[in-house]
């Protein structure tokens, strides 16, 4: 199915709407009000859901191996959580990461 450069544009304008209403909805009419404590406690969880979500896809089925499982990245995976949790230390967390798959892409 073909869309035309109508139907295309027409589309990316109403997802353009779309997204700026949802920004407004929080910065235009909440912006200067005080959020309640649950909200607020909950919104700062958010980073800590999208970033794992947007990882994790590129771990289990990663587009260098044609979506299969490799097991270098998800040992890599489990030694950057590993110190991450551990060490609470985003930076050795990323470098064990990256030395684990080094590591193993050298070897196998």
């Amino acid at each position: 199915m073909q869309a035309s450069a109508t139907e295309i544009w027409a589309i990316i304008a109403v997802l353009g709407v779309g997204t700026y209403l949802i920004r407004w909805s929080f910065l235009g009419a909440l912006g200067d009000r005080d959020l309640p404590n649950w909200m607020l406690r909950m919104l700062r969880y958010t980073p800590v859901a999208v970033l794992p979500a947007l990882v994790a896809p590129l771990v289990v089925w990663p587009a260098a191996t044609g979506g299969n499982a490799d097991p270098a990245r998800m040992a890599a995976a489990a030694a950057t959580v590993a110190v991450g949790v551990l060490t609470r230390n985003v930076m050795l967390a990323i470098l064990a990461g990256g030395i684990t798959l080094a590591g193993l892409l050298y070897l196998l």
